[in-house]
């Protein structure tokens, strides 16, 4: 590699990686949701996806910006920072997702906050255990959680 490419370094080009390949990931995610009508539906298939796929990866590196973000969070502010916008971003762009089915923004968003927060605790829960079925019982759990708001709305 020719250091004018990056000429901060490793910590530049791990710069560069987050905010490159977390806007796909993110992307990746909501075309995933968007490939099922039915959201709660749609909810239960991804995180199945993403079961099937930690197993397949014999339970390798899930989510690579969480992965980064647990490493780098007290030790370097420039990664973190880029985490933290890449995960800023996938609250904004599911929060605009949940807002299809969820007129509140701010319900949108706390949905939006707990589907990622879901799949992250459940990428890592399964990692340890070597076991799927922490992406398995999120995704039911999410569904349910949508469900939920979206009936009280309709009460209120």
């Amino acid at each position: 590699m020719e250091a004018g490419f990056f000429p901060g370094g490793k910590q530049q080009l791990a710069e560069d990686m987050i905010r490159t390949s977390g806007p796909e990931y993110g992307r990746m995610v909501l075309a995933l949701l968007d490939s099922v009508p039915d959201p709660a539906e749609s909810l239960v298939h991804a995180f199945e996806a993403a079961a099937d796929d930690i197993a397949a990866a014999n339970y390798a590196d899930a989510c690579p910006i969480g992965t980064v973000a647990l490493e780098v969070a007290s030790s370097n502010e420039v990664l973190r920072a880029a985490t933290a916008e890449v995960f800023e971003e996938w609250v904004d762009d599911a929060a605009q997702w949940f807002g299809r089915w969820v007129d509140d923004p701010t319900a949108a968003r706390s949905l939006a906050y707990s589907m990622i927060m879901m799949l992250e605790g459940a990428f890592m829960l399964g990692r340890a255990a070597r076991d799927p079925e922490p992406l398995r019982v999120a995704g039911r759990s999410m569904a349910e959680l949508l469900r939920t708001t979206v009936a009280q709305a309709g009460e209120g």
